[in-house]
């Protein structure tokens, strides 16, 4: 990551989302939608910017059948990753966050089934999502 897009999204949380697949398209565009005072920042995890950021986190690079939010320099992943992310969003979406409640387990097994299943039930494209040059400033 450059110096300059260190200090642009300083501060800001980041999502890394699998960048080919529809679902995880969709989903970025979900947040920008429900995220007006554009907290949230975003990355595809194909990205060398993601492959860094996952490098500190230790996380593996290889893997694309994950959604990672970085948030005040901790690392949420999966199941987890998405509530936290919910919670700071615009109301009412912050009322899923009592999700959390529910076992991790159980939560990441049905994260892990859609994760499976994403491109059978949603499509995946050649490349990445580009962003319009309205959320550009949003995309690592």
């Amino acid at each position: 990551m450059t110096a300059n897009q260190t200090d642009q999204h300083q501060g800001h949380p980041i999502v890394l989302v699998d960048g080919v697949c529809h679902f995880c398209q969709g989903l970025t565009k979900w947040i920008i939608k429900r995220d007006p005072e554009g907290k949230y920042h975003f990355a595809s995890l194909q990205s060398d910017v993601a492959k860094k950021l996952l490098e500190k986190g230790n996380l593996s690079t290889d893997s694309m059948d994950t959604f990672v939010l970085i948030e005040d320099g901790k690392y949420y992943t999966r199941s987890t990753a998405a509530l936290r992310l919910a919670k700071g969003l615009k109301f009412p979406y912050p009322l899923l966050y009592m999700l959390i409640i529910v076992p991790k387990f159980i939560r990441n097994a049905i994260y892990n089934m859609v994760a499976r299943n994403r491109y059978r039930w949603f499509g995946k494209d050649e490349a990445c999502m580009l962003p319009t040059p309205e959320i550009k400033d949003r995309f690592l």
